[in-house]
């Protein structure tokens, strides 16, 4: 099922998304809740918290009296890791409960304050932050919830920032406006990426743009590889793979179809058809059917295979090429990118080329072919630089 995770800092109105996407029909668990139920009087965790820090948190009704505890814990570090110990494994346990209960083809929402602090966004397919102007917060702060100005400056103080967040998002939704904009806006996120995302993921259906068109270069485009590589890596681990931005998203200043390539190095491709794919197609990355290679540099020497996988995403169209750690190929992907990254008389070259081609051939697969004499000629150049450089993949 599709697993999105959904934060925003205190005030921002994360709380009126999360109810209007239970409206459209997610399933949400709200992490606060989990959280306050796990240590609900009569329960395991509570009994736990008393122990380890005597009646002195409970209040006058024998529930947890919130204050006392963060009175206890807020300054000790040992303390807090302790409390820690006792509430996150049942806080995932009863969260793991939720989501296996929730039917198999759900859009599960998971509403997490703390999601970007605590360093779960590579644990979702996606995530989606709410951000609202600090002033507006303060605002609804003091005036809904009745905080005093200073407490409502702390908390907010006390929670990552806004770059911080729109860094580790894949969807940003501004709330600066009244709910009627903030309820369009999720609507819209419902219907055009979390319908169809979950959909392409239960087919195993990655995302394939049909038409070459370039886009200006995108100064986002490495944070969003480095959110998909958090996330391969969350899904393959233990195995330590290396994972890298190739192709032309990940030449600075270089115009490219807005499509993340990124290189998974295997120790072989027996072991890139096995249980690996499974588990990449389960991240939201499924393999592409069919065979696949690379035309080999220089031409006439055996083509160079490889396994493709996509993006179950449509927001997000997605080339992850695997192939051995070592290879031909694979070693070509750097070499091409580090030599363009180094060289802007070739970056400028290369652009020119792509243009000239999308004008004539704006079909994927012509406009790709169509580029393969340049290649065989930079090919040689950059082979000419890396020995020049002492350049090592």
């Amino acid at each position: 099922m599709l697993m999105v995770g959904l934060t925003g800092g205190i005030g921002s109105g994360k709380s009126a998304v999360a109810a209007r996407l239970a409206a459209l029909g997610a399933v949400v668990i709200d992490a606060d809740q989990v959280a306050r139920e796990v240590v609900a009087p009569g329960s395991a965790g509570l009994a736990e918290i008393v122990a380890t820090f005597s009646d002195r948190v409970l209040d006058a009704h024998g529930a947890l009296d919130r204050a006392a505890l963060g009175a206890v814990v807020f300054a000790d570090e040992s303390a807090r890791r302790r409390l820690e110990a006792i509430t996150h494994p049942r806080v995932r346990a009863r969260t793991a409960e939720l989501v296996a209960a929730a039917p198999s083809h759900a859009v599960v929402v998971n509403d997490v304050p703390l999601l970007v602090e605590v360093g779960l966004t590579p644990t979702y397919h996606l995530v989606v932050v709410v951000q609202t102007a600090v002033a507006t917060r303060l605002e609804r702060l003091t005036r809904d919830r009745r905080m005093d100005p200073a407490e409502a400056e702390r908390r907010i103080a006390a929670q990552a920032d806004d770059a911080r967040r729109r860094a580790a998002a894949d969807v940003v939704l501004s709330n600066d406006g009244d709910l009627a904009e903030l309820h369009a806006a999720v609507d819209g996120l419902w219907r055009d990426r979390l319908v169809p995302y979950e959909e392409n993921l239960r087919a195993r259906r990655a995302v394939r743009p049909e038409q070459a068109v370039l886009t200006e270069p995108d100064p986002t485009w490495p944070e969003q590889y480095a959110r998909l590589a958090a996330r391969i890596r969350h899904a393959l681990a233990p195995a330590d793979l290396r994972i890298e931005h190739i192709g032309s998203t990940a030449v600075p200043g270089l115009a490219a179809k807005d499509v993340i390539d990124i290189q998974l190095g295997v120790p072989s491709l027996a072991e890139a058809d096995g249980p690996l794919a499974e588990r990449l197609a389960d991240a939201g990355f499924p393999r592409l059917p069919g065979e696949w290679w690379d035309n080999p540099r220089p031409a006439g020497s055996g083509r160079w295979e490889k396994r493709l996988h996509g993006s179950a995403d449509p927001g997000r169209p997605v080339h992850l090429h695997l192939r051995v750690t070592g290879s031909p190929g694979w070693r070509y992907a750097l070499l091409m990118r580090d030599h363009l990254r180094a060289d802007p008389d070739q970056r400028a070259a290369y652009l020119q080329l792509k243009r000239e081609l999308v004008a004539s051939a704006p079909d994927g697969a012509t406009y790709g072919t169509l580029k393969d004499p340049w290649f065989d000629e930079e090919h040689l150049r950059a082979e000419e630089w890396a020995e020049r450089t002492g350049w090592r993949p």
